[in-house]
């Protein structure tokens, strides 16, 4: 089978089992790397090609760029030929980095540094509600009650809907927005949900103009909010029910985050 084919069978693959745009993008371009990389049709590729791949071209990657490109490759093999040249490959372990989180005193500030109303209203909707930035470009304005504070995530990560809240100022915002936009099939994008990488690239040059020196993009909104949420004692199983995780353990992670719980800790010195 020829790479075009091979890679076409996939997408076309990934597309049936419903796997999300972020995943499809990755997984073909990993398998392309590699293909490049090992000048074989697809159904000669094995696992000497696979480890000569990873000694060349992701020695400096993180352990999870290197777990996601095994994943593709194994997703992409077992799909098309039935059969795993990852087999015999040792994952390494996942680096349990802590996510960066802003303080309040930052959000406010990355807020201003806004250039346009509707970069900052993007901003403050996804640290108001823990939007994940798939579920924010997607959204649209008969999925908001504004009357209510509240909104509803159509199809999100696992293909789940689920409710979300709205600050009051937010949706006082929003309804002066949508007002200017009657026929805007999204909220942010009038035809076509605007890209992902266009949220990450308005982010970062806001974070840069505030001259932040922390790793901000969209994910941190979402840190932070849940964060500041478990800052003042907002129970857990809220917190998870708001961010839509399947599990409480990966909602856990914010109890390592939230300095209020760590300062209330007694110091056993001090007794």
């Amino acid at each position: 089978m020829e790479k075009e084919l091979f890679l076409k069978t996939l997408e076309t693959e990934m597309k049936i089992t419903k796997l999300s745009p972020y995943t499809v993008r990755n997984y073909l371009d990993f398998n392309k790397q590699l293909l490049d990389h090992a000048q074989k049709n697809p159904d000669e590729i094995d696992e000497i090609n696979i480890k000569s791949f990873m000694a060349d071209r992701m020695n400096e990657k993180s352990s999870s760029s290197v777990i996601l490109f095994l994943a593709a490759i194994k997703f992409a093999f077992l799909t098309v030929f039935k059969r795993d040249p990852t087999l015999g490959i040792k994952r390494p372990k996942n680096q349990k980095k802590l996510p960066s989180v802003l303080t309040k005193e930052e959000v406010n500030l990355l807020f201003n540094s806004a250039k346009t109303k509707k970069s900052k209203l993007i901003m403050e909707l996804m640290y108001s509600s823990g939007l994940r930035v798939s579920e924010l470009v997607k959204l649209k304005s008969e999925d908001l009650n504004l009357q209510e504070n509240i909104g509803w995530v159509r199809e999100g990560k696992g293909k789940k809907d689920r409710m979300i809240i709205l600050s009051k100022k937010i949706s006082k915002k929003l309804a002066r927005y949508i007002e200017k936009i009657p026929d805007w099939v999204y909220l942010f994008s009038k035809e076509k949900p605007l890209t992902t990488r266009n949220i990450q690239k308005i982010i970062q040059k806001v974070a840069n103009d505030a001259q932040l020196h922390k790793d901000v993009h969209p994910h941190t909104l979402r840190h932070s909010f849940a964060t500041h949420l478990m800052d003042s004692g907002v129970d857990i199983r809220k917190i998870q029910f708001l961010l839509g995780h399947a599990s409480i353990a990966t909602t856990q992670i914010y109890t390592h985050l939230s300095q209020e719980q760590i300062k209330s800790i007694k110091n056993p010195l001090d007794g």
